[in-house]
């Protein structure tokens, strides 16, 4: 398996994760209004958003540097 689609393994398997539990903090939430802030809702959207976000930003260069690692061990491989 190359490491380029184990980054991506690995990345859908970290944005399922976060997916999931902002599907338990809504829920959570909208089931139990007593026990959070009153502006919950408007506060998990944005917060949730922005890490989503920075974790997504981060993919591209991740994966240009494993196409990279991938291409240099096939080049080594043919060398011997």
């Amino acid at each position: 398996m190359s490491r380029k689609l184990r980054l991506v393994v690995v990345f859908i398997v970290i944005e399922a994760g976060l997916a999931g539990l902002w599907w338990y903090l809504a829920r959570y939430g909208m089931e139990n209004p007593d026990r959070v802030a009153a502006d919950f809702q408007q506060t998990i959207w944005p917060d949730h958003g922005g890490g989503d976000g920075c974790f997504r930003r981060s993919m591209p260069p991740d994966v240009l540097c494993c196409r990279a690692h991938d291409r240099k061990a096939v080049a080594d491989k043919t060398r011997r």
